[in-house]
């Protein structure tokens, strides 16, 4: 999964690009609202984390502009204002949720899990599972049938878009986009590489190649 950090504070959007990184995002970064403006709307990102008080346009400003555009991709404001009218504001301009500086990581880690697993239409989950899938995100393993399976940085990050697009064909064009950030040198290769890596632990059946349109995850067959 792909996100964009708009902050200003170098610091903190350097702590929170490491963390992310380890959680197995892909991250892209700016300071500028401007310039977030249009790379939030163009991009193929899959959510935004947002802080409000930004040089060259506000969060507020700027989100507003995207949710006029039409753009639904999950958006988590990151700001200092904890007034309770300032979140009624930021939920009022198309914020997905709202979190107050400072905060512990492992509760921003949660929220965007939560956040991702909304946008994908799957609810009221306390984890991530699909067709007969747990992933513990935690500790980036599989766990099929109670046994736990561990897995590489790439077949997590991998196996986790894959899940939440379950049943979809996904092109290996649209895996790139979402796998790795603007800097990445893609290479399709790659793909396929970590795709036969998850078909010898998960089973070849799981995930299924469309030939000439890409893959699709079909998880464990029940008997």
């Amino acid at each position: 999964m792909r996100i964009l950090i708009v902050e200003d504070n170098v610091a903190l959007a350097d702590e929170l690009s490491a963390d992310l990184k380890r959680c197995g995002y892909a991250v892209d970064w700016l300071a500028d609202g401007r310039d977030a403006v249009y790379q939030g709307a163009s991009e193929p990102y899959d959510l935004i984390l947002l802080d409000l008080g930004l040089p060259g346009k506000s969060g507020l400003d700027i989100l507003r502009e995207w949710r006029a555009t039409g753009m639904q991709r999950p958006v988590l404001i990151l700001t200092a204002r904890d007034h309770w009218a300032e979140r009624i504001d930021g939920l009022k301009a198309g914020a997905d949720d709202y979190l107050t500086k400072p905060f512990h990581p492992e509760e921003l880690q949660l929220r965007i899990q939560a956040l991702l697993r909304r946008a994908h239409g799957q609810v009221n989950q306390p984890q991530l599972e699909a067709a007969g899938i747990q992933l513990d995100e935690a500790k980036q393993t599989v766990i099929i049938s109670g046994n736990a399976i561990a897995l590489t940085a790439a077949e997590f990050s991998l196996l986790r878009y894959l899940m939440l697009n379950v049943g979809k064909i996904i092109s290996k064009s649209q895996l790139n986009d979402h796998l790795y950030d603007g800097e990445n040198e893609r290479d399709s290769n790659v793909i396929e590489v970590h795709i036969n890596h998850l078909r010898s632990k998960l089973g070849k059946s799981a995930i299924e190649t469309k030939r000439g349109q890409g893959y699709r995850f079909i998880g464990i067959q029940q008997p």
